[in-house]
């Protein structure tokens, strides 16, 4: 042994993290593909997802990360969330507040925060990681959100959270 990791306080298995895990609580990546999960409902129309990581109830801090596809036309709500999240528009166009986002922009939203209303201009893509907010210390949400069986109706959804 190479004494204890300051972080984890278990002993450190490798030294300097050379040749294998530094301890036996680092875990190795985990690897997915869009191909390998079929597209879901999201929670407004015109809205898909691929959310090829999310919490579960035996690990509540792994992120949503996947694609969400956007029917030209389709939009959502001023609304609001205690999470944070990033976007990454792969394809397409959107206008958020008064201005056109298109491949290659990037958005951050910390937590707490709201998302502008947003609508689709052409169809689109974009890369979602919604992550435990550092502050209001809140997951994403995953299920009722990036996996309905059937949408609610706009009116019966939140804006809230």
């Amino acid at each position: 042994m190479f004494g204890t990791d300051a972080i984890t306080g278990k002993p450190i298995l490798h030294k300097d993290g050379r040749g294998g895990p530094l301890t036996e609580d680092h875990q190795c990546m985990q690897a997915m593909h869009e191909d390998d999960i079929e597209w879901q409902n999201l929670r407004y129309e015109g809205q898909l997802s691929k959310m090829m990581f999310h919490p579960t109830a035996a690990d509540p801090t792994i992120p949503n990360a996947g694609i969400v596809s956007y029917a030209k036309g389709s939009s959502h709500p001023l609304h609001n969330h205690y999470f944070a999240q990033v976007w990454y528009v792969l394809e397409g166009k959107f206008l958020i507040e008064g201005k056109v986002y298109g491949k290659g922009a990037m958005m951050f939203h910390p937590d707490p925060h709201f998302e502008y209303a947003l609508e689709t201009l052409e169809d689109g893509k974009i890369l979602y990681v919604q992550y435990v907010g550092p502050h209001t210390k809140q997951g994403a949400i995953y299920e009722g959100r990036f996996n309905m069986d059937k949408r609610k109706n706009l009116e019966d959804e939140t804006t809230a959270i």
